[in-house]
Formats: C-alpha cells, sequence, structure tokens
C-alpha cells in the first residue's frame, strides 16, 4: 500500500543487537563522554567520567551490562572505540586485558564525514559517528573504518631513539642558524658553530667594520654555544643507544633490523626508521606496505574524467619522508641496481623530465623491495652489499 505525501512515515528500527554493547570514549583531559549503545534499546545513552579514572570507566561499564542483563536477561561484552590521539595506546591496553571488551582503536581520518561546508561537531556528535562505525565494521564492512594495530610497549620504546634525534636535530639547526644570523648582522660570514675551535675563533672574530665582537652580542652567543654543545652531547648519547640496540646478536627485531645495514647506501638511522616505523609490521603485499607509508596512488575517475592525484599521504609521515630521501641517495650508491635502471628509463622516456614524480614512485618500489628483503631475505636485484 503506497504512503501518501500527508502521511508520516514509521522510523525503520536499526537492528542493534550483534550480541555485544557498543560503546565509544570521546577523550580529553578532564572528561572521558561515554555512549553507549545496547541490545533491546535503540537509543545511545550518555555518561561522563573523570578524565583518567580507569575505577570510574569500569564502574560506568559494569552498569551498563546490568542494565542489558535486567532488559534482556543476558550479560553482554563491550566492544569499546576509541580515536587514536594524544593518549595513545595506554587505554586500548587496559582495556584488552579484560576478557569481557574488546577493544579498538580507531584512525579518526577514516570515517566518511558529511561534505558540508559547515557542518556540526561536538563530543556528543562524534560519539554517535564512532559507534555507527565500529557497528558497521563488526557486520563486515571492513571500509567503514580502518582500525589501528595496538603496538607493544617494547615496538614503541624502539620507535623513540629515531624521534628524539629528528627532534635534537631540529634544535641544533635551529641554535645554529640564529648563531650565524647573530654574527651575519655585524658582516661576519664565514663562522662555523659546528667546528670544535668554535669558541677560540669566536675571540678572533672581526666584524665588517674592524671592531671585536660587542660584549653583549658574544655573551649571547657564549649561551647559545652552550645549548649547542649540551644538544651535541645529547644527539651522541642517543645514537650510541641506537647503534647498540642495532648490534644486538638475537633473533629479536633489532637484529632482524640491523639487516639493513647489509646493503650499501644504508645507514644506522635509516636502519633504524625504516623498521621501527615500517617494517617491523606485518603485511600482507606491497600494497599494504605502500598504502602504510602514505605512497599508494590516488586515482580520480568519474565518468570520462581519470586522472591520477599524486600519492595518497595518508600513511606514516616519518616513514614517507624517510623514503624519499633514501630513494635519492639509492641512485648514487646503488647504479647497477634493477631499480636505478627503472628509475633512468623513466626518466629517459620523458627526456629528463619528471623527476621528482618518478622519485616518489622510486621510493615505493624501494619500499616495497626492502619489505621483501627483511621478511624474506629476497635480496634486491643489483643490490651491492656491504663487505663484512
Amino acid at each position: 500500500m503506497p504512503v501518501k505525501a500527508d502521511q508520516p512515515q514509521a522510523h525503520t528500527a536499526t537492528p542493534v543487537d550483534l550480541g555485544a554493547i557498543f560503546v565509544s570514549l570521546e577523550l580529553s583531559k578532564s572528561t572521558w563522554l561515554v555512549t553507549a549503545l545496547s541490545p533491546g534499546s535503540e537509543k545511545m545513552s550518555r555518561h561522563a567520567v573523570t578524565g583518567g579514572d580507569i575505577a570510574g570507566l569500569f564502574s560506568c561499564f559494569a552498569t551498563l551490562r546490568q542494565k542489558a542483563q535486567r532488559r534482556v536477561d543476558k550479560l553482554y561484552p563491550l566492544v569499546v572505540i576509541q580515536e587514536a590521539g594524544l593518549d595513545g595506546f595506554w587505554l586500548g591496553r587496559v582495556l584488552s586485558k579484560e576478557t569481557w571488551i574488546e577493544s579498538h582503536i580507531v584512525e579518526a581520518a577514516s570515517i566518511a564525514m558529511p561534505r558540508r561546508h559547515r557542518r556540526a561537531k561536538t563530543d556528543r556528535i562524534d560519539g554517535e559517528t564512532l559507534i555507527r562505525a565500529v557497528m558497521a565494521w563488526k557486520r563486515g564492512e571492513p571500509r567503514a573504518c580502518s582500525m589501528v594495530k595496538l603496538r607493544t610497549p617494547e615496538e614503541e620504546d624502539n620507535r623513540r631513539l629515531g624521534r628524539e634525534r629528528k627532534t635534537l636535530i631540529a634544535e641544533r639547526v635551529f641554535h645554529v642558524n640564529r648563531i650565524k644570523g647573530l654574527l651575519f648582522s655585524q658582516g661576519i660570514r664565514d663562522y662555523e658553530p659546528l667546528r670544535r675551535d668554535r669558541r677560540q675563533r669566536l675571540e678572533e672574530l672581526r666584524t665588517g667594520d674592524g671592531r671585536i665582537v660587542s660584549k653583549h652580542l658574544r655573551a649571547e652567543i657564549c649561551r647559545e654555544l652552550d645549548r649547542l654543545e649540551l644538544l651535541l652531547t645529547q644527539i651522541k648519547a642517543v645514537e650510541a643507544e641506537r647503534d647498540a640496540l642495532m648490534s644486538r646478536e638475537s633473533t629479536s627485531a633489532p637484529a632482524r633490523a640491523a639487516t639493513l645495514l647489509r646493503i650499501k647506501g644504508i645507514g644506522p638511522e635509516f636502519a633504524t626508521i625504516l623498521y621501527s616505523e615500517g617494517l617491523f609490521r606485518h603485511f600482507d603485499n606491497r600494497r599494504q606496505v605502500a598504502a602504510y607509508a602514505g605512497l599508494a596512488p590516488s586515482p580520480w575517475q568519474s565518468g570520462n574524467v581519470n586522472r591520477e592525484q599524486g600519492v595518497s599521504k595518508a600513511g606514516n609521515p616519518r616513514l614517507r619522508a624517510t623514503m624519499v630521501e633514501l630513494a635519492w641517495l639509492w641512485l648514487r650508491h646503488q647504479p647497477n641496481s634493477a631499480l636505478t635502471f627503472w628509475f633512468k628509463e623513466r626518466i629517459a622516456r620523458n627526456s629528463g623530465r619528471l623527476k621528482r614524480p618518478m622519485i616518489v614512485a622510486l621510493a615505493r618500489k624501494l619500499l616495497a623491495a626492502l619489505w621483501k628483503y627483511v621478511s624474506s631475505g629476497v635480496v634486491i636485484e643489483g643490490a651491492v652489499m656491504k663487505t663484512a
């Protein structure tokens, strides 16, 4: 029987009984918003928990289970979802210890959102969106969202060395440029703060008009040198820890990462970043490897329009930047490898143009080849290995 235009349509009930209570967590420093959808109910309930209060959170979970049990006469497990953010993975580990909790951490950018110019965004709306996403994912829709793999504390800790060194290097560049800028304003162009005789040369400097460096300016530069020397000491300490980690003789992850050092052109820093940021994970194929690094292509196809937008950049930015840098070095240190020949042939086909897009393509191919080498021992064709 057709429905008339002026007749109100009955709302179709959404099937929510998937054998669990679905819970989303919106985490902030002061408050955790718990949004729940229980079997036998079509409305989502919301509860506020003090930020960081694990006991209060589990008490809220117990209350949800008791209410669902009184309604359906069955004790349901919980499926909990939260966004990957500043809280890291510690809460996911706490929840995963309980057998009645299935904990998931979702990549926020993978959830489909309205494309309106001005869309409403609140913790309440985000909590409901997470509930719908995890329910679709549990129903077997893999593209509803992308779940983040929960790393072990050891895997997270091994990444700290490479990331800390990158931060220290950036601070070193800042102080070096600061010192050079101060001296350049006085007409001094040839001072190198990273030389060992930096303090002795500072006393010998003369400005562009023949004066010695003024007292307060020299004092400011000396304080900059103090901070620079502290950074240099810390960088050496981090590099020593990194080298000790890579030189362990065992079947653990550091030993597998050390296999990258056998390839000419890959040093300790590259080997550490490549393994700790990506190659320690399990991948089923090379497409997954490229997608994790954000080096997968992004086609745009609609009707007769078919063009390429470049790489997605939706992966690990540190791994992607390292691979692009390594691709340039690969051409220099591995001139007779099959990948280098492939790159040069493509460049010659385009009359020497499109080097930058093609270096990204080389980085994608090189990452897949390194993954095969680390995981299966397949040596890259034509690659030169270091002598013992």
